[in-house]
């Protein structure tokens, strides 16, 4: 397991060992030791996985304090776009994107810090996305931005989107309630 971290501080690719043999295929997605010698979270309280359709666009979620959380994500089967952008006040990236390419054959996962939106998109005919989250889902404390706001490259102008994701506010209109702190060092 080797952990890279992205543009945006404190978001990282991680790339699996993927075990196969004629059997099939094993991976190991959580090591509590790597992840603690990366100052990364150990502890999650809830786990999901979603099943979609090709075009589908999932996003972009995430929850506000005291509820916000870090989540890990994997591509189980087939493959997407995931995308985060940064919405911590005072980050050198705030506002900005990155985008992870995850497929069940490469093996990688992404970390993603609180104060970050979230979202993915299906390439293939159908996804299997399962994610870890830090605090449990409390809706009272869940929002999002639009999913076209904050210019990341979908593969299409016109995904199947749910009518919550196409009516959270824009980037620019969106009042962020994170902040960032930079890693201090002694």
């Amino acid at each position: 397991m080797n952990c890279w971290e992205s543009k945006i501080p404190g978001c990282y690719e991680i790339q699996l060992r993927v075990f196969q043999d004629h059997r099939g295929k094993f991976v190991k997605t959580f090591h509590q030791g790597i992840f603690e010698d990366q100052n990364l979270e150990t502890q999650f309280s809830e786990t999901y996985y979603s099943i979609s359709s090709k075009n589908v666009l999932r996003g972009l979620h995430f929850q506000v304090p005291p509820k916000d959380h870090v989540k890990l994500v994997h591509c189980l089967q087939g493959e997407i776009l995931d995308a985060v952008v940064d919405l911590r006040v005072g980050a050198p990236t705030y506002g900005q994107y990155e985008t992870f390419h995850l497929t069940e054959d490469k093996g990688n996962s992404v970390y993603i810090p609180a104060g970050l939106a979230h979202g993915f998109y299906i390439l293939s005919e159908q996804a299997v996305v399962i994610y870890q989250v830090s605090t449990v889902y409390a809706p009272q404390y869940e929002q999002g931005i639009l999913w076209d706001s904050a210019n990341i490259p979908w593969p299409t102008d016109n995904p199947n989107i749910s009518g919550k994701d196409s009516n959270w506010k824009s980037l620019s209109e969106f009042k962020s309630p994170f902040v960032y702190n930079a890693p201090s060092f002694v």
